[in-house]
């Protein structure tokens, strides 16, 4: 509850994120049946970068600001989302990059549970048919509304990471919804700050089970400093045809601009359970 976006808004980790997220739907909507998102740590919709809190920071100038100028390659498709939404200075985020790929018959769910982030989050999305939004812990509606009815869809898990136990927790999830919804496409993020947490939760994937697993990871510096959010992860359950390539793609974008050439950063593109 104490979690506030704001302030870290469009960084490096954003980018990550929201560029394979992004894909991931794109690729959803290009089969003709209805699919399902749902959301469960979503924020605010969108971003205002030149409010206070984004300012204090300034984490937006060494992710979203340093691309500015990229108008083709990998992660063109989402760039030019992300300037339809606002850009500059809004920065959207999830709940609005996949409420823009909507179709009339998909639907988006968001859950969000600091009050003042919801009124901003229901205003943000207006009063769109296709989207619901609820005031309940993420975790528990990942079991709770799963599996979708239209048996297909996405399930972004995106915590804060503030709270001790969070990796396995994710895990848990992850694995949880797997065994009730088996063709779900799952999202999750994770920091990367040493490799002991890393290496544990990817560890847990392997021996709960799950299959057809991805790890996409991004280090803009070595991953020792526990202290520093030196990289960021997305672990992707069921991707869909070609995203592997396409990440890997993106990642290596995203390392070309985002970089500073400090020791030990880069990015990789990993098989953490076969299909």
């Amino acid at each position: 509850m104490n979690y506030r976006h704001a302030y870290h808004a469009g960084n490096f980790a954003d980018c990550l994120k929201h560029a394979l997220v992004h894909h991931l739907v794109l690729a959803l909507g290009r089969k003709p049946k209805p699919f399902r998102v749902l959301d469960a740590h979503a924020g605010i919709g969108r971003y205002d970068l030149t409010e206070e809190r984004a300012a204090r920071t300034g984490e937006w100038r060494r992710g979203i600001g340093r691309l500015d100028g990229v108008a083709d390659g990998p992660l063109a498709p989402w760039l030019d989302a992300v300037r339809v939404q606002g850009w500059p200075p809004l920065y959207p985020g999830s709940p609005a990059l996949v409420q823009a790929l909507l179709r009339e018959e998909d639907r988006l769910v968001l859950c969000e549970l600091h009050p003042e982030d919801q009124a901003v989050l229901r205003a943000a999305m207006g009063r769109d048919p296709r989207v619901a939004i609820h005031e309940r812990d993420g975790w528990e509606a990942s079991l709770a509304l799963t599996p979708f009815p239209e048996k297909r869809g996405l399930l972004l898990l995106d915590p804060p990471f503030e709270k001790e136990g969070d990796f396995a927790r994710l895990s848990d999830t992850m694995l949880a919804v797997w065994k009730r919804f088996r063709g779900c496409v799952q999202a999750a993020w994770y920091p990367v700050k040493h490799r002991a947490p890393v290496r544990d939760f990817h560890d847990a994937v392997r021996a709960g089970g799950l299959r057809d697993v991805l790890a996409c990871e991004l280090w803009l510096r070595e991953p020792t400093d526990p202290t520093r959010l030196n990289g960021c992860g997305l672990a992707v359950v069921n991707p869909p045809y070609g995203f592997e390539a396409a990440a890997g793609a993106m990642l290596a974008a995203l390392l070309e601009r985002l970089g500073d050439g400090e020791p030990g950063q880069g990015f990789a593109v990993t098989r953490l359970a076969d299909e």
